[in-house]
Order: C-alpha cells, then sequence, then structure tokens
C-alpha cells in the first residue's frame, strides 16, 4: 500500500462534509436487491409506490422466474410513479429468460445497464488466467452484442470467486473491446478488498459504471456481517469519503438484501444511516 493510501486508510470513521452532494443525493440512489428479498412481498404497483414515497426515483431490478410474469406490470408501474429502471440482474448466458427481457426492453425503448456475474475458481497460472480471460470474453460477448442493439450497456458484477475480483472482470473488458461494458462495484461482495479499496477504485473508475454501497466491517462476511445498513460498519465513513474524493459520478445503489426485513424500512434505514454517516453539507 502506498504512502497516501496508507494515510486515507487510516482516517478515522467519523461524520464527513458532503462536498459533491449529486453523488450521494437521493435523486442519485438506486434501489437494489429489494424484489425477492422483500419480507412483505410487493407487488409491482406497491414497490413503485414505496420508493416514491422515499424519493427514490430510480430502481436497479432483480428477479426470480416467478417474476417475469408480471415485468410488464412492473414497467407500467415504474413508469407512472417517475421512477426510472436503471439496471437489472441479467442471465449469464442469452438464454430464454435473456431474450425475454431483451424483448421487453426493446419494445419500450428502455436502455437499462445489465449487470452480468459469474464465478470460477482461481487461475494458478498465468497460462490459465489468460484462457479464462478468453472464455468470460466469449460468454460476454453475445450479451454485450445484444445490449448494444437496443442502447444498453452490460456491467459485469462482481459476486465472488474468479470473476468477482475487478481485475479480472477489466482483463475480460480488455479482451472485449467493446464501448458498451463495464463493471458493477458490490461493497457487500468486496470485503476482501478493503485494505485496497482507494487504489482498487482507481483502478475501476474509468469503467465503472455504477457502485452499490453497504455497511462495511473489516471481515464481516467470514463473521455473518456481510449485510449491514450504511452506518453501522466501522468502514463506512472512510469509504464515502474515499468514493466522494475519486471524482467518480454514476449511479449509487442502496441495498435491501435481507430476506426477513421489510424492503421499505431497510431502505429507508438505509438512507437515514447515509444522510448520518455523510454529515451536514458544507455551506
Amino acid at each position: 500500500m502506498t504512502p497516501a493510501i496508507l494515510l486515507l486508510a487510516t482516517l478515522p470513521s467519523a461524520s464527513i462534509p458532503v462536498q459533491d452532494p449529486g453523488l450521494f443525493d437521493r435523486e442519485n440512489l438506486v434501489a437494489w436487491c429489494i424484489v425477492p428479498f422483500d419480507a412483505s412481498h410487493r407487488g409491482p404497483r406497491e414497490r413503485a409506490e414505496m420508493l416514491q414515497r422515499l424519493g427514490i426515483r430510480r430502481l436497479a431490478y432483480d428477479w426470480r422466474a416467478e417474476h417475469l410474469p408480471s415485468f410488464d406490470e412492473e414497467l407500467d408501474a415504474l413508469q407512472r410513479h417517475g421512477i426510472e429502471l436503471t439496471a437489472l440482474w441479467f442471465p449469464t448466458s442469452l438464454d430464454e429468460d435473456a431474450r425475454f427481457l431483451l424483448d421487453r426492453l426493446s419494445a419500450r425503448g428502455l436502455t437499462p445497464q445489465l449487470w452480468v456475474t459469474g464465478g470460477g475458481a482461481p487461475t494458478p497460472s498465468p497460462e490459465e488466467r489468460s484462457a479464462r480471460v478468453a472464455e468470460e470474453a466469449a460468454r460476454i460477448r453475445p450479451i454485450a452484442e445484444a445490449a448494444a442493439k437496443i442502447g444498453s450497456e452490460v456491467a459485469l458484477y462482481n459476486h465472488g470467486g474468479w470473476f468477482g475480483e475487478p481485475e479480472n472482470q477489466v482483463a475480460v473488458i480488455e479482451a472485449l473491446g467493446m464501448p458498451n461494458v463495464g463493471l458493477v462495484y458490490n461493497l457487500h461482495h468486496g470485503h476482501s478488498h478493503l485494505d485496497r479499496f482507494p487504489e482498487l477504485l482507481e483502478f475501476m473508475k474509468p469503467r465503472l459504471l455504477a457502485l452499490n454501497l453497504n455497511g462495511m466491517d473489516p471481515g464481516g462476511e467470514a463473521e455473518g456481517r456481510k449485510i449491514l445498513v450504511i452506518g453501522q460498519g466501522e468502514e463506512d465513513a472512510r469509504l464515502l469519503r474515499v468514493i466522494r474524493e475519486s471524482g467518480w459520478h454514476g449511479p449509487v445503489g442502496i441495498l435491501d438484501h435481507v430476506p426477513e426485513a421489510d424492503a421499505e424500512t431497510q431502505l429507508r434505514a438505509n438512507l437515514d444511516g447515509l444522510r448520518r454517516t455523510l454529515g451536514p453539507p458544507s455551506p
């Protein structure tokens, strides 16, 4: 870790002033993991009403197979309530579900980011890593080509494993050489990156399409504290400072992701925790 990064990493977790309120402004926040994770099992209309009530104007849509029959109803409800479909969880290949989603998006002229994940065990040699990069690029290319036809971007989603390491994701992006492919970084899948997050963010920044927040403790995932409300984590103020001072700007996600919790309660807690951790705006 360089001296500058070490200094930043040791700053205390305290309330910090907002120099760029637009980044963490409610208008820029995206609700994420609020469909299958909502203990209240809201339908499309109730979900859009909830977001409107909270003042959240953007949704990243996660789904399970049982939600696809009501996808058109979901899009109708979002439109009625002025909610943007910013992104959606996308299959790992162009299967039947993927083509259905693309068809419905195309029919409505919608161009959300498509969040695509992967996995895989670590590659023990440079040669095996190169082969894996080529394999993953070949897997992603048809998705990216289909996304380009409707005007969408593809964001590689860190979800653990080999594919969840940003260096590997960037290698795949470079192998593809397609302008509509970037990445989305999820703090809740990045506990192992905490000690080098400032350096990592600078590395990802030119290709970073979205960033999802979470309360973060060192070793939190291993200790059963993977999903925390923003402000409950030891590292939260530092991470928000690093993100703000990086100069990056894009959609910022806040989570439910707690199956036993009501999505509105969890989103409201994250909104309040984000506000408290940021502190009052600078005069």
